[in-house]
């Protein structure tokens, strides 16, 4: 019997990756956070599956169910939303089930950053300009900051900054960026990635805050804040320079002109 968690990706369920839906098929018990699991997801599951949502669940009653399937000898998948390594809370499931000597497995899932930068259809690095990402968040009720972590502190490098879980306090954020980042750094909001209500607001930084106000986002959305958003700042890379010799290029600097 195994444990088998699963990044379940943003939200589309062709997101889903090949290995996560296979195991889903194949597991007689699927656990899963009913509020942020879209159930076209669960649609992978097998039709005598047994679904469980943990939304409303402690850790004590997860591991109970985790020790009654092994005993059972029945497989689990457990279905994270976005990808398993960024604010997953797998961490502590693993220890119980390490605890209990549950085998366990990890497979990937699109992270929720990088289905935001799909919907702005930008690139959050650019040569000579952004070459550095920042996955954060602020202060909450369930679990505080490491007092060095701050958003001043990441600011200041002038990285992109990708917020999560922090959409309720936009106004604070803003203010607490406008002095690094400066009224017009492209800012965006994007909330539900890839689901059919997918929302994404793009704005100057002195602007996003009021423009949310007027119908703000309560739930899953992420902020962005970056230079690298701006369309008229993007350079050329030298990846693809004809000048730029590389191993798997095998040419000549110059490069030479067919004849036909």
């Amino acid at each position: 019997m195994t444990v088998h968690f699963i990044g379940a990706g943003p939200g589309a369920a062709d997101l889903m990756t090949l290995r996560g839906r296979n195991l889903i098929e194949q597991a007689p018990l699927c656990l899963y956070a009913g509020s942020i699991i879209p159930r076209d997801v669960l649609g992978f599951c097998g039709a005598e599956a047994r679904l469980v949502d943990t939304a409303p669940l402690c850790l004590d009653e997860i591991e109970k169910i985790f020790i009654e399937a092994h005993c059972e000898g029945k497989d689990i998948a457990r279905l994270h939303s976005g990808d398993l390594s960024l604010y997953s809370a797998v961490a502590e499931q693993i220890a119980r089930l390490e605890k209990n000597g549950i085998p366990y497995t990890l497979t990937p899932g699109v992270p929720a950053y990088a289905a935001a930068a799909c919907v702005l259809g930008r690139e959050l690095t650019v040569p000579d300009l952004v070459q550095s990402l920042v996955l954060t968040r602020i202060n909450g009720r369930a679990s505080p900051m490491p007092e060095a972590e701050t958003l001043e502190a990441f600011a200041m490098t002038g990285a992109t900054l990708a917020i999560h879980l922090a959409i309720h306090r936009l106004d604070e954020i803003v203010a607490r960026l406008l002095p690094f980042y400066g009224d017009t750094c492209p800012a965006a909001v994007v909330a539900r990635a890839s689901w059919p209500d997918e929302r994404c607001v793009q704005a100057p930084l002195g602007q996003i805050a009021g423009i949310m106000a007027a119908q703000p986002e309560v739930r899953t959305a992420l902020i962005l804040v970056s230079k690298a958003l701006d369309p008229e700042r993007v350079r050329e890379s030298a990846l693809y320079n004809s000048h730029y010799q590389r191993r798997f290029r095998g040419r000549d600097e110059t490069p030479s002109i067919p004849v036909f």
